[in-house]
């Protein structure tokens, strides 16, 4: 495959208690396309992950949450499991971060019970998305139209239920992505001839 996200930074926001697989996956799918990933966390040096209620491996932490700066990212991915997701819902920062990567409209990519960071940063008012069924409430009540696929796109937002969904998560976040960088490199091909034709 095209290495079609070079030079594209993503950042994977979680905590500890996040599933396994939703993070290692789509990292590894988004580096073999070219991507480059940092690991963000409140956590100092190292985060577990887990695998459903089993304790997974650690991995270690690139960037602290308090530190991240969302202009520094070009997208976000949000790995579900339970305890991570209800942890990084009631982080100000958490919140503030993944509000700022939306407002310029970049790819947020979310699994599973990583959609509980998006309603507590009150962003799934009129956006369709899917999530695991236990958060089909929680979105309804924030305003958002939930629907059952294994995954949906909305915009900059992709969103899947749970593991078994993730190779078509990855196509479609990648996919969502590359159009992201095309943007950005139409528009800096557009400033360049606006400058030579100045000059």
């Amino acid at each position: 495959m095209d290495p079609v996200l070079n030079g594209m930074n993503v950042a994977i926001l979680v905590t500890d208690g996040f599933e396994q697989v939703e993070l290692t996956e789509p990292k590894k799918a988004l580096e073999a396309v070219g991507a480059l990933t940092r690991i963000v966390s409140d956590k100092f040096d190292k985060v577990r992950g887990m695998h459903h209620d089993q304790q997974g491996d650690e991995f270690t932490v690139d960037l602290l949450l308090r530190e991240a700066d969302a202009k520094a990212f070009d997208a976000v991915l949000l790995p579900g499991g339970k305890v991570n997701a209800a942890a990084l819902r009631n982080m100000g920062e958490a919140q503030r971060f993944l509000q700022n990567i939306d407002e310029d409209h970049k790819p947020i990519a979310v699994i599973c019970h990583g959609g509980w960071l998006l309603v507590s940063a009150g962003l799934v008012e009129g956006r369709t998305m899917t999530s695991y069924p236990a958060l089909e409430q929680d979105i309804r009540n924030a305003g958002g139209n939930w629907v059952d696929q294994e995954v949906v796109r909305d915009g900059n937002l992709v969103s899947s239920r749970k593991p078994e969904d993730i190779p078509a998560f990855n196509d479609k976040m990648v996919e969502v992505i590359a159009e992201r960088l095309q943007s950005h490199l139409r528009g800096t091909a557009d400033e360049h001839a606006v400058g030579i034709a100045g000059s």
